[in-house]
């Protein structure tokens, strides 16, 4: 089949990995097409809270990497004129144990470039009106995290991106990748570069290779809920205590640990199912909470019942569940690798594969793609990041 346009690169997906990519390589001056399967992108990128969230990132690398990720997505959202905010988040300690991991963190913290600061019971109704004052303990704030509402960013970055030369073609997988072309909707496009953005969607293009990996899935049930009433005081991102044991930032703290075992002892449930919440508000004003984590190749299409009142008997132990109306339910996926905290792989001469950022896609998206681009236009391969 005779090849029918000629570009630099080719990106397979545009959820935020494959737009921040776009976005990288266009700035480069190089002509830039964007493929995507559905109409418009569906998968993980519109299902998750829309939180820029630096703080979760463990040290070093990773670290670095998202607060250079916020501050491109800061550049970007101002050029292209969508919705964020400059949240912050706050960690909620009701218990002395979580608020003891939170102050050996803050104590740490310098030492390794967090910024954030412990602040009492008083100080939080300051932030954040609506949170449960009732055993309150104290809280961590971090100013550096941001809100967008992602079914906004995502349907709205392609405009801003095809300002900047971006060609996109929705409605049209890629079914072939290979040194110089690939094969999209049954036609042939001639590509220096090839990038696989395709998320959960790992099977279609190069499972074997995909396979080796060792990379799995995520399953997550989250809501979204709307506060009954108006001047529901939240503007700032939320999370209690479960979230002190699933992102692996807080791993640099000795207290940790006990506190692990306090929560395996009076919240297995919870556990079992990997439940921290975390709550978001957007420009719309309705709350998006979750979430849990079920790990696997084969995901159940079906939400569990169950799950969903763990998540809202946990909420209701720091905001008023009685106040909030749920609107909406769904399960997101996502690709994870077990111990990496994202994958830059080259699975054949001008192709390489951008994925396994887990949960951290909106958090991590610009600062990973720059990395890569950058890799890319230096005429690297193999791993970038361990």
């Amino acid at each position: 089949m005779p090849s029918r346009e000629k570009y630099d690169v080719a990106i397979a997906g545009a959820g935020i990995v494959g737009l921040a990519h776009a976005y990288h390589f266009a700035r480069a001056g190089l002509r830039v097409i964007v493929f995507e399967r559905g109409a418009r992108a569906q998968g993980a990128s519109v299902r998750n809270f829309g939180m820029v969230w630096p703080i979760g990132q463990p040290p070093g690398e990773m670290r670095t990497m998202a607060l250079r990720s916020r501050a491109i997505w800061k550049e970007v959202l101002e050029a292209s004129g969508i919705w964020h905010r400059e949240s912050g988040s706050l960690h909620l300690a009701y218990h002395e144990d979580e608020l003891a991991v939170l102050d050996e963190f803050v104590a740490k913290s310098v030492d390794f470039n967090y910024r954030c600061e412990l602040i009492g019971a008083a100080a939080v109704a300051d932030r954040a009106a609506a949170v449960k004052q009732t055993n309150l303990k104290g809280a961590m704030w971090s100013p550096d995290e941001l809100c967008v509402f992602p079914r906004q960013v995502i349907a709205e970055l392609p405009e801003y991106l095809s300002s900047l030369g971006v060609e996109f073609r929705f409605g049209t997988a890629v079914n072939h990748a290979e040194a110089g072309r690939v094969i999209a909707g049954g036609e042939t496009y001639e590509a220096t570069h090839t990038v696989l953005a395709t998320g959960d969607d790992f099977e279609n293009l190069f499972p074997v290779f995909y396979g080796g990996l060792g990379i799995t899935r995520s399953k997550l049930q989250m809501l979204r809920m709307r506060p009954r009433q108006e001047n529901f005081g939240l503007t700032t991102h939320l999370c209690a205590g479960l979230t002190l044991g699933h992102y692996a930032n807080f791993r640099i703290c000795e207290r940790l640990p006990k506190l692990l075992e306090r929560f395996e002892r009076e919240l297995p449930e919870h556990q079992r199912w990997g439940i921290h919440l975390l709550v978001s508000r957007h420009e719309d004003d309705v709350l998006t909470v979750g979430d849990s984590h079920e790990y696997g190749l084969d995901v159940n299409p079906f939400l569990r019942q169950e799950i969903d009142q763990l998540i809202l008997d946990y909420l209701d132990t720091f905001l008023p569940v009685s106040e909030l109306e749920i609107i909406e339910r769904w399960y997101g996926v996502y690709g994870k690798h077990p111990t990496r905290g994202a994958i830059y792989e080259s699975p054949a001469p001008g192709v390489f594969a951008a994925n396994g950022v887990g949960g951290a896609g909106m958090t991590l998206s610009f600062g990973f793609a720059e990395r890569v681009v950058k890799t890319i236009l230096a005429g690297g391969g193999g791993t970038l990041l361990a």
